[in-house]
């Protein structure tokens, strides 16, 4: 479908192996054997795996592929913190200066970490993105489009990988528009059930999300970094009824099928379940979108596939 494949297409799944108790702001990080066991769970289904991160849990997972032979590729990210606040962010993005100075600083050395990476394991990383969900308006880590810009540029400069930034399919069709000549491919995230859609019309909404962007940029192959349906809610955001195992298997084999047929790489969010998410409630979103429990069993998605 894309002039312009800089990404081969494959059958991709984002990962982020932390289990209960375990979580990567207290610095509580899964084990060696504990990430083995998630890739042979998955490496049966999927070719990519997405990696937010340059931290301990990316090493971990570049060190399982490495000694087990296993044939995974990845899409590495840097994990950028804000650097301008965010009025328009509804849980709060508030940061003083000496707190927006750090976290540039500390931005910059995650894009190094990242150029460290791409470079040292060439023949498991293939491609790298430069952040996530740092422009859309909601986010409580802003960065101006400028430095994503640069970001983009520096890593473009230093490694041979494609480079990429991953982002709702919002920000690409007018504010992101200065960083679409600098990436090699874009990255496109679409949360049908975040934006109140049943799922009668997710797949179409889905698409019509991917279209919004394609048409614009002809040019560029489009990736769907981000794409997926929560098995629970507590009503925050997502309406309770509107979350189930059953919903996401329709959604995941719609989604699976059509990228198939349009030879579209789509990274299913997520993996596994993500307890260390959100608020403490435990019927919170944000904790429930994996095909498989925090325990490991496959949910019905998985269960009822072929």
């Amino acid at each position: 479908m894309n002039n312009n494949e800089q990404l081969p297409y494959a059958s991709a799944i984002c990962y982020s192996g932390y289990r209960e108790g375990q979580n990567p702001r207290e610095g509580i990080y899964p084990s060696y054997q504990q990430i083995k066991e998630d890739l042979l769970i998955l490496q049966d289904d999927w070719c990519y795996l997405r990696l937010y991160d340059c931290g301990p849990h990316a090493q971990l997972v570049i060190d399982v592929i490495n000694n087990e032979n296993l044939n995974f590729k990845l899409m590495l990210g840097a994990d950028i913190g804000a650097e301008q606040i965010n009025p328009n962010c509804p849980w709060g993005a508030q940061y003083s200066a000496e707190e927006l100075t750090r976290n540039a600083e500390a931005n910059e050395e995650q894009i190094n970490k990242l150029i460290e990476y791409a470079n040292n394991y060439p023949d498991i990383i293939a491609s790298v993105s430069i952040g996530n969900e740092a422009s859309v308006d909601w986010t409580d880590h802003l960065v101006p489009v400028e430095k994503l810009v640069y970001y983009a540029q520096k890593v473009k400069d230093n490694v041979k990988q494609p480079v990429t930034f991953c982002e709702n399919y919002v920000p690409w069709c007018e504010k992101l528009e200065p960083l679409v000549e600098v990436v090699d491919f874009i990255s496109i995230h679409t949360y049908p059930a975040w934006e109140y859609k049943t799922i009668e019309s997710a797949l179409a909404y889905t698409i019509e999300n991917y279209q919004s962007v394609a048409n614009k940029y002809p040019h560029k192959q489009i990736v769907i970094t981000e794409a997926g349906w929560t098995t629970r809610s507590n009503g925050r955001g997502i309406e309770c009824w509107n979350a189930s195992p059953e919903l996401q298997a329709i959604y995941y084999q719609q989604l699976l099928t059509w990228s198939k047929e349009n030879r579209i790489t789509t990274f299913f969010f997520e993996a596994f379940d993500e307890p260390w998410k959100g608020s403490a409630d435990s019927d919170e979103p944000e904790k429930h979108w994996g095909l498989f429990y925090v325990d490991r069993s496959p949910k019905l998605a998985m269960r009822s596939r072929a």
